[in-house]
């Protein structure tokens, strides 16, 4: 067993790989346009943020096994079949794309708005503090927003496994379900346990050391103000010294 082993944990991780890939690619724009939309934001439009977010809310209301149903018109005309790894790929994106988007509106809106307000004193556009202010200060939380992505990717793999993808979900079902093989089962739940385990604790070191190194809980972005060099103050002569002791002090 232990190719058919190998080959569905490079089929899980190709998978999750590439929908990981494509939903941060989409959520995070998606998630800062709730941001900028909502009241009070740099673009603000009621409208638009309540049609977005409504979107959002339908696409994540779904459940998986009935959403990669509902879209296997669209994946046979995107990948030309609905079975396989490549097949899986798109509703597993699609997905997780609204997921990922909450997580990033989530993250955006702890960043502290008077940075916001600093950089469009310096007369800086809204691209500007997008890319100056919200990034990278939210950084450390969408590290761990992506992490959080990625462990919900492999779960939706494995049930997509049921419908013939592939990966570790596959191997679980046709040999230690359907064949009664138990201890092929077990040893795919570790691998997948073993798996989220490494995926969870490579997120969290990489979202810590960004906050050691200046994420939120650090100082601020370093904001470049053009400032007249102050002449030197004069020191204050102490209560009965003469000018001549003025200087000496001096």
């Amino acid at each position: 067993m232990q190719p058919l082993l190998e080959q569905a944990c490079w089929d899980t991780f190709y998978m999750v790989g590439w929908s990981t890939l494509i939903a941060v690619v989409g959520g995070l724009p998606l998630g800062i346009l709730l941001v900028l939309t909502d009241r009070g934001g740099l673009l603000q439009n009621v409208v638009a943020n309540k049609v977005i977010g409504q979107i959002v809310n339908v696409a994540r209301s779904l459940p998986f096994i009935i959403l990669m149903v509902a879209l296997m018109s669209f994946t046979r005309w995107i990948t030309g079949t609905t079975i396989g790894r490549e097949a899986a790929i798109v509703p597993l994106a699609i997905g997780a794309i609204p997921f990922f988007a909450r997580l990033v509106e989530t993250a955006v809106r702890e960043v502290d708005h008077g940075l916001v307000e600093a950089v469009q004193s310096m007369g800086g556009n809204t691209w500007t503090v997008v890319r100056k202010v919200l990034v990278p200060e939210s950084l450390p939380s969408l590290i761990s927003s992506a992490t959080t992505t990625i462990v919900a990717l492999i779960g939706y793999s494995a049930m997509a496994g049921t419908v013939g993808a592939g990966g570790l979900g596959d191997i679980a079902i046709r040999y230690g379900y359907q064949r009664f093989e138990t201890g092929l089962m077990w040893i795919t739940v570790a691998i997948l346990a073993v798996v989220i385990s490494v995926i969870q604790f490579a997120g969290d070191y990489a979202a810590r050391g960004l906050h050691r190194r200046g994420g939120r809980s650090g100082p601020g972005p370093k904001l470049r103000l053009l400032k007249a060099k102050e002449p030197d103050a004069q020191p204050v002569p102490a209560a009965g010294a003469t000018t001549t002791d003025v200087s000496k002090v001096a």
